[in-house]
């Protein structure tokens, strides 16, 4: 639940539960004011989304504010035929669990073709509930760009693609044509999630659904053609399997999928992710083309080497033909028996999911507009969800942020 400290002059300081939250009270009562007399800026959509993701009914939502306007007038809010006052605002985005500017919308920003992998699975409040933080945090990260003066990292799809992938060769082929396109060689891919970013894919880590590895949508601006791709990765799985999972993704972006079955486009493009994240070629280098046996250890090495999974990396063996399916099913009821359910000598821990190969473009880019002093620090903390002296420290250190503090 939000808690909001204070609607006096001066700061608005709140609280999601995890993360210290600052917003400047006067300028969001004064953007409040600008979009009465505006009488579009308001996003009743946002409203609707965050009241489905609460999983409240209009009633619901108009008692839990303590009835300070109707269910009906609520209703006029999500269609755009009513703006909310300053204070009622206020409430809704203290009920809903959501900040002010995401309500605001001040970018406009909006999600299409929100694809879920596990639709069936997948309810309406779950849904709800990543759209949601979705577009707030896609809203924050095209604010800092626009203050920097910076176009957002462009998504250029390559030359040549999507292509049309309709067999398993098709997707092998397909993730050697990117690796050239892309300059990569046949080495393992270091950093996932860093080399998305660069190429104008956002990357967010969130807590999803146990059911949801992951999803791909597009948010869409005024005026702009296109779109900048998202792919959303859930927290809770290993790192060997967000890996994995992001260059599934990407393959959605890559893969012409008309014509085709959902089941067989998913396999496509795991054939393509097990494909980029380690080459045939590379892999062949490393153990050769045909081999008759494989020792545990030096399995465990090479899941590592290429920082893909165990099971990935059986199936990956299978897929070039080092292994034969054989030898692959004797995997998995033998050594590898309890491989699909819990990952073996893992890169990170329990603990420390999500830890590693995090998303960190948008935190570089606040704490550079920060540094030149082209944001405040409250600004900064707004953005980025965090104390203003956890801020602080993240700026000039742990030793001069306490003495600042004194």
């Amino acid at each position: 639940m939000l808690h909001v400290y204070s609607l006096s002059q001066g700061e608005l300081v709140s609280i999601d539960g995890k993360h210290p939250m600052v917003y400047n009270y006067n300028y969001i009562m004064r953007d409040v004011n600008q979009a009465s007399i505006k009488g579009g800026s308001m996003n009743g959509e946002r409203i609707k989304l965050a009241r489905k993701r609460a999983g409240l009914s209009l009633r619901d939502l108009a008692d839990k504010i303590d009835s300070l306007v109707s269910a009906q007038a609520i209703g006029k809010y999500e269609r755009g035929e009513m703006t909310p006052s300053s204070e009622v605002l206020v409430a809704l985005s203290k009920t809903l669990d959501v900040s002010i500017p995401y309500l605001m919308a001040p970018q406009a920003v909006e999600l299409g073709r929100v694809d879920f992998r596990t639709k069936s699975t997948t309810s309406a409040k779950d849904r709800a509930k990543v759209e949601t933080e979705v577009l707030e945090w896609v809203e924050r990260y095209l604010q800092i760009e626009e203050i920097l003066s910076l176009e957002s990292a462009v998504w250029s799809v390559p030359e040549g693609l999507p292509s049309n992938v309709t067999t398993p060769d098709n997707a092998e082929e397909l993730a050697v044509q990117l690796r050239e396109k892309w300059s990569l060689g046949t080495d393992p891919i270091p950093n996932m999630t860093e080399l998305l970013e660069e190429k104008g894919i956002k990357v967010l880590i969130v807590d999803l659904p146990d059911k949801v590895s992951g999803l791909t949508c597009i948010v869409k601006q005024p005026n702009r053609e296109g779109g900048t791709p998202v792919i959303i990765v859930n927290k809770r799985i290993s790192l060997e399997r967000r890996r994995f999972t992001m260059a599934h993704e990407l393959g959605h972006r890559l893969i012409k999928s008309e014509g085709l079955e959902e089941r067989a486009v998913e396999k496509l493009c795991d054939r393509f992710a097990g494909a980029f994240i380690a080459s045939k070629a590379h892999l062949e280098s490393e153990i050769g083309k045909c081999r008759s046996a494989f020792g545990y250890s030096e399995i465990l090495t090479l899941k590592k080497l290429y920082r893909i999974s165990g099971v990935g990396f059986l199936m990956r063996l299978a897929q070039i033909g080092a292994i034969d399916e054989n030898a692959k099913e004797y995997a998995f009821r033998t050594f590898a028996s309890g491989w699909r359910t819990s990952e073996t000598d893992p890169l990170e821990t329990e603990k420390q999911r999500g830890e590693f190969e995090k998303p960190r473009r948008f935190e570089r880019l606040v704490y550079r507009a920060l540094a030149e002093d082209m944001i405040s620090p409250m600004k900064a903390a707004e953005l980025l969800r965090q104390s203003i002296a956890k801020v602080e420290e993240g700026l000039k250190g742990p030793a001069r942020a306490d003495a600042n503090n004194r």
